[in-house]
């Protein structure tokens, strides 16, 4: 937790932790927002859920975490599989949350979701450790086609590190997030709402189908950039769920290019 004012809730995507936002949680809290970053159930350094994990499991942490810290309610942000957990949240604890980031959005249709559990699923379900580090550096290719060049051999190696010190199964993260019905619950949810998103994201697209059942939500798309766009760009990142958080900008269709 670092800075003062608006309080806001950062929920990291799978299978990361909240190291996933070292890079903005300073930039965030030098432009008034106190920045919370969890690590989720079973990942990093909290515990695992006792069975396999659903969105649903992932938000019920949220209301004591913020009883915890003092806080009556909070923005929350999430990213990926947390911007699942996030949307989760506003709807079942609505007094709780004050406003909702999704950033990247995860809206499956049912050949998507096919597709994942033909295929990356029975990847992570086979992913275990094997010698001289295979594993890791399987992992670290993986993350580094993603970055397309743009992210450093440091920050690539700590995602490496983040995804392996989970205390959960490898694929639960995943597996929660595609059996999730977000079209659902997308028309509950009655807070300000920003969808955050960029168009080098490989979930851009999903982020396009949200907009489309809602809205009425505030829109931002950053130009460029991939799965680490809070590493790629932070500062327009920052600016961005800045901007929504403390009102100054209420345009809803604005693109920036970074």
């Amino acid at each position: 937790m670092l800075g003062d004012g608006v309080p806001l809730l950062l929920l990291h995507q799978a299978p990361m932790t909240s190291g996933q936002f070292d890079s903005v949680y300073e930039l965030l809290a030098a432009r008034g927002v106190q920045a919370i970053g969890i690590d989720m159930p079973g990942f990093g350094m909290s515990d695992p859920t006792p069975s396999t994990p659903t969105i649903n499991d992932y938000a019920k942490v949220i209301p004591p975490v913020l009883d915890s810290l003092g806080l009556e309610h909070v923005a929350v942000l999430g990213h990926h599989t947390g911007a699942l957990v996030a949307a989760e949240a506003a709807v079942a604890y609505p007094s709780r949350v004050s406003k909702l980031v999704m950033n990247g959005p995860l809206l499956a249709n049912e050949e998507e979701r096919a597709r994942f559990f033909n295929g990356t699923h029975q990847w992570e379900l086979r992913y275990c450790a094997r010698p001289r580090a295979e594993h890791m550096v399987e992992l670290f290719e993986i993350r580094d086609r993603f970055a397309k060049g743009s992210v450093s051999p440091a920050k690539l190696s700590s995602y490496v590190v983040q995804a392996l010190l989970g205390r959960g199964a490898f694929w639960y993260g995943h597996h929660a997030a595609y059996t999730y019905d977000l079209a659902t619950q997308l028309p509950r949810i009655t807070q300000p709402t920003l969808i955050l998103t960029n168009t080098g994201d490989m979930l851009y697209e999903h982020a396009l189908r949200v907009r489309q059942l809602r809205p009425d939500f505030a829109f931002h798309a950053l130009v460029g950039g991939g799965v680490d766009i809070v590493d790629q760009q932070p500062e327009a990142w920052t600016d961005a769920v800045v901007s929504f958080l403390c009102g100054a900008d209420s345009e809803h269709d604005r693109r920036r290019t970074a």
